[in-house]
């Protein structure tokens, strides 16, 4: 059968468009090394998304070595060819994809993936690195010049990580706007207690090795995450609330600080329930361990991690953390002011629910006692920059952001901001913008000379 010459034409121009909808596909290509954080370029990668990892970690306290094998869940967000993972210092011996073995380079703490077959966009995927050999903790001026990470305790580890450690003992998309679920299984000596996050699923004894395996569902930054063993007095129950509690303490510490973590971490978790909104997680808790060379503690999600407890203080800020920085999280490092300014004025908040001092009055006592000429006045707290990210204005300056905020759109706007922020973002990723877009929505009111005047404007502001 012949075509007419209109139909001739009509199937040629079919076909040539055909053609450009082929030639328009984007082909698989390298997924980026990094997210493009400003502080740090190379965490976290391009091309896909974390969804669940599974960690199986063998740990030696007498030779310190970590052998390990992770498996990330992911799904593909553009075509790929390759992909990147971050691991620092320690060595890959095997990387499979989709169960399929796969080709890998390194280069410095980027592990570079090419599965043998490329992957497409919305594709669901797994890919497994076994890799061995002894963490490195970091150190510098970053946190408080304290190392961080793995570190090494007279008995075991302890494991605190912001906010670029995770990739220290598990391969990784290292940054917190990559959030996943985990399964976290440890492998230690008989006799020697491996804590975790989220639940505990089991644990048993097989020969001279204890088994644990940890649980948490809810999504999760990598530095959140933690592997901490050693010798521990560990406590369960319940919060008057009803939250499962697991608390965790090293019996060097038991009678060395006379703070109750356990009845502390339980009263916080519940008043902060009020206050925040509905505890976000199925456990809280704390790991409180003998490792005075951490001059911090870290709100690892569901149990705090205490190099010893310093004061009540310092639990209240750790479990606020749960809401602002552990289910809320920052998108980017710049906006840290929106974890440690929180935890810092909770801190606050304690004070004026405990009736010894009002949040007001913290607010004076913190802004008298820093003259003008002050070098904390010179931090711009909505981007403090990597070594100083953690400075103590962006925990001051930023909690004294938040009084003046109260004290300008009133109690009852700004106790329906904070629940109303953790409700909107929870388990998600949020900035500063997004903050100021809420805290405009709920009061009703500009608000962008405050933020402007408190967070971006160096030199101590009038009160």
């Amino acid at each position: 059968m012949a075509l007419s010459r209109s139909a001739r034409l009509g199937a040629v121009a079919t076909a040539a468009a055909s053609f450009f909808v082929i030639a328009a596909a984007p082909g698989p290509k390298p997924g980026a090394p990094g997210i493009g954080d400003s502080y740090f370029p190379n965490l976290g990668n391009g091309g896909f998304d974390a969804r669940h990892y599974t960690l199986d970690v063998a740990y030696a306290p007498d030779t310190d070595r970590l052998d390990g094998r992770t498996t990330l869940t992911a799904r593909a967000t553009g075509n790929l060819s390759s992909f990147d993972l971050d691991l620092q210092k320690l060595e890959v011996t095997a990387v499979e994809v989709n169960g399929r073995p796969a080709r890998f380079t390194r280069d410095g703490d980027e592990i570079r993936i090419t599965p043998r077959q490329s992957l497409r966009k919305g594709q669901e995927f797994t890919v497994a690195v076994t890799y061995g050999g002894i963490p490195v903790p970091l150190n510098g001026p970053i946190v408080f010049g304290s190392d961080y990470g793995w570190m090494k305790t007279p008995d075991g580890v302890f494991v605190a990580c912001e906010p670029n450690a995770a990739s220290t003992w598990f391969p990784s998309s290292d940054h917190p706007a990559d959030k996943a679920t985990y399964d976290i299984r440890i492998k230690t000596p008989k006799g020697l207690t491996a804590v975790s996050n989220g639940r505990l699923v089991s644990t048993y004894d097989k020969g001279d090795s204890t088994y644990t395996h940890w649980r948490e569902k809810k999504p999760m930054a990598t530095y959140l995450a933690t592997a901490t063993i050693g010798k521990f007095d560990v406590r369960t129950g319940r919060t008057p609330g009803g939250i499962p509690i697991y608390t965790a303490i090293d019996p060097v510490l038991a009678n060395s600080n006379s703070v109750d973590v356990y009845g502390v971490t339980a009263e916080a978790t519940d008043y902060w329930s009020q206050v925040f909104g509905p505890y976000p997680f199925e456990e809280t808790g704390a790991i409180v361990d003998d490792m005075p060379q951490a001059g911090f503690s870290l709100e690892v999600q569901t149990k705090p991690a205490y190099s010893a407890v310093r004061s009540e203080t310092t639990i209240v800020h750790e479990l606020a953390h749960q809401w602002f920085g552990d289910s809320v999280s920052v998108a980017h490092w710049k906006d840290i002011w929106l974890n440690e300014g929180f935890a810092t004025y909770a801190q606050w908040l304690w004070a004026e629910h405990k009736g010894t001092r009002s949040a007001h009055d913290s607010f004076v006592a913190a802004y008298d006692a820093r003259p003008a000429d002050s070098a904390f006045w010179q931090i711009t707290v909505g981007d403090p920059q990597r070594d100083t990210m953690f400075a103590s204005a962006v925990y001051q300056r930023g909690a004294m952001t938040l009084q003046t905020l109260r004290e300008r759109i009133g109690d009852q706007a700004f106790f329906r901001l904070l629940p109303a922020w953790t409700a909107l973002h929870r388990y998600g990723n949020a900035g500063t913008a997004d903050f100021v877009r809420l805290a405009e929505k709920i009061s009703g009111q500009q608000l962008d000379d405050l933020f402007r005047t408190w967070l971006f404007t160096t030199g101590k502001p009038a009160r």
